[in-house]
């Protein structure tokens, strides 16, 4: 399994402007977003993430489901549809119940359309992958722009993470942003 451990806040455009002066080694990434549930919305009260997502052109199906720690639980695999990738990533150790959850089909329910500047720092003895999005989130027929900073550990201590996001939000005044992308495309289709 691989588990996701993130830090997420909200920027405004001259805070991701610094950050882009600071880190010109970030590359470009279209991203595009679409995330799914079963016609009962079984994974979303499950709290778990189905999503394709075509990143620059490449087609990645993901499951996230949280864990006790409050981290994520992550499978991805490279597929053109959604429920073509249910049976390779319960293969690379998703819960085996997506399966049968997803028996009777999933549908849209909301998605992102961004771009995102990423790339891998080496910062307190950790390796992170920063990441600036700007986009908007899609939920119903509505659209809501955002623009926010995530620094996901890649390797090393969390703790060491911690250090380097809350050091960055400090000195930049960033706000933590607690909800996940998909939570506040959800609320948004459903307002």
């Amino acid at each position: 399994m691989g588990r996701e451990f993130e830090l997420k806040y909200a920027a405004t455009e001259a805070e991701l402007a610094l950050l882009r002066s600071r880190y010109p080694q970030l590359t470009p990434i279209a991203m595009e977003t679409t995330y799914y549930d079963t016609p009962a919305g079984t994974l979303g009260k499950l709290h778990w993430t189905l999503r394709r997502r075509m990143e620059n052109g490449k087609s990645v199906c993901t499951l996230k489901t949280p864990l006790p720690d409050g981290s994520r639980g992550e499978w991805e695999t490279e597929c053109d549809k959604i429920l073509n990738a249910i049976e390779p990533l319960c293969a690379l150790g998703a819960p085996k119940q997506l399966a049968l959850l997803t028996a009777g089909g999933v549908e849209p329910v909301c998605g992102a359309k961004f771009t995102r500047l990423a790339g891998r720092i080496d910062a307190n003895g950790c390796t992170v992958e920063l990441a600036l999005d700007r986009g908007v989130l899609t939920g119903g027929r509505k659209i809501l722009p955002f623009a926010e900073v995530e620094v996901e550990l890649k390797d090393g201590a969390e703790a060491a993470a911690v250090a380097f996001a809350e050091a960055l939000a400090r000195e930049l005044g960033l706000r933590p942003e607690p909800r996940s992308k998909v939570a506040r495309a959800r609320a948004l289709a459903q307002q």
